[in-house]
């Protein structure tokens, strides 16, 4: 199921045990187990994430499938060159027909992944469950 869809809902963990929640787009390596998600340094969750080291993803399908994958997170440095190695994971994150509608370029949208000063959230998939149930 993750490798089928693109946009989820990652959770992290703010100081006072709230969960913080947002949609992304996200990237999901079956072979190594790894999710990726691209957000700006100046983001909240990437505070959480280098505080807690943690962070799950919720994808659902319909209102009765869905998957949850829960692991260890770690943040990239900040993509300072375009085409540098966290410039490189980019693009198999965002969608190319997103990235499409946007109107740029490969290079452009490196360039512009550089000027917000994207980095690469990592999760390293330690727990993955969900449900599927066929109801009418």
């Amino acid at each position: 199921m993750l490798a089928s869809r693109r946009i989820g809902v990652p959770a992290t963990t703010e100081e006072s045990g709230h969960p913080h929640l947002t949609t992304m787009f996200y990237d999901w390596d079956p072979g190594t187990r790894v999710l990726r998600f691209s957000t700006t340094l100046d983001r909240v969750k990437v505070g959480h994430v280098r505080r807690s080291g943690k962070a799950a993803l919720h994808v659902s399908v319909d209102d009765w499938t869905f998957a949850l994958a829960e692991g260890d997170a770690s943040v990239s440095e900040a993509t300072t060159t375009p085409g540098d190695a966290v410039g490189r994971e980019l693009p198999a994150i965002v969608p190319t027909g997103f990235r499409a509608g946007l109107g740029l370029t490969d290079d452009e949208f490196l360039e512009l992944q550089v000027r917000e000063r994207r980095v690469v959230i990592r999760v390293a998939v330690t727990k993955l469950h969900g449900t599927r149930l066929d109801v009418d």
